[in-house]
């Protein structure tokens, strides 16, 4: 009971607050990669991009608004920002470039654009250069499909997702998209891109593959936590809350993150 406890609070505590902090501090130190990148002519423009790293730099300067994308649509990826759907394009190159970004938790990056972005201004760098889109307004299940760009036009599809109701905003289910378009002049998409991407990179889907690393975080906590309990006894509340406070914290902290990647990527 204790154990659960813990993680419980822990975990609502993650995704109301100190997610958006870990959003955040993720943002500035992928800030700080790419624009070393960008000034050494070494960010990426085609292929395939390694998971996680970023890829284009999205500002809103009529909202304040601004985001790093990083490659790849998986929950992980999600946490630290929007992410860019591999089997697409890159945005600012010709074609239809999807990105995918929560829209109620770890900083909210898709939230803006449910909410007065339409007719806006999006700037977006690359290393290939800088474009300015046109952002349109909000497309639901049922809408028309935009037409594809021709020629060198670009859009790039912001997926996200969001709810009906009075706790719509905790517990978003609807798959939502905005588009941005560039009628002309994107940059050539080289080539080596992938043909496909794996079921955990799809819209609200969630990412399996760290069951075994939260078995494990879960089973030592459970440790840690009987041995605090014991030790408490038999050395006292204070010295004993001191040592073991911080450990149990580290825990509750891992397992929290790892219990994320098993919600929606989307949320």
């Amino acid at each position: 009971m204790s154990v659960l406890a813990v993680i419980c609070a822990w975990f609502v505590a993650q995704l109301l607050l100190f997610g958006g902090l870990e959003q955040s501090r993720a943002q500035d130190r992928m800030y700080d990669d790419f624009r070393e990148q960008l000034a050494a002519a070494t960010a990426p423009v085609g292929g395939i991009v390694p998971p996680g790293a970023p890829v284009a730099l999205l500002n809103v300067p009529a909202l304040g608004w601004q985001q790093l994308v990083a490659e790849g649509t998986s929950s992980g990826v999600l946490l630290d920002g929007p992410g860019h759907r591999r089997d697409t394009v890159l945005p600012g190159q010709a074609g239809v470039s999807i990105l995918y970004g929560r829209s109620s938790t770890f900083g909210k990056p898709f939230a803006a654009m449910l909410d007065g972005a339409a007719g806006k201004k999006m700037t977006v760098t690359t290393g290939q250069g800088e474009l300015t889109y046109t952002i349109g307004s909000v497309r639901r299940a049922g809408d028309p499909m935009p037409a594809a760009p021709a020629g060198t036009g670009s859009r790039i599809t912001m997926v996200t997702a969001e709810g009906g109701g009075r706790l719509g905003s905790l517990a978003p289910g609807d798959v939502v998209y905005v588009d941005a378009v560039l009628a002309d002049g994107a940059f050539v998409a080289p080539a080596g891109r992938l043909n496909a991407i794996g079921p955990a990179e799809t819209a609200m889907a969630s990412d399996t593959s760290v069951m075994p690393a939260l078995a494990l975080s879960l089973g030592v906590l459970a440790v840690a936590t009987v041995g605090v309990i014991v030790a408490r006894r038999r050395f006292g509340a204070i010295r004993t809350w001191l040592i073991g406070a911080p450990i149990v914290i580290a825990l509750a902290w891992l397992a929290s993150d790892l219990m994320t990647y098993l919600l929606p990527n989307l949320l």
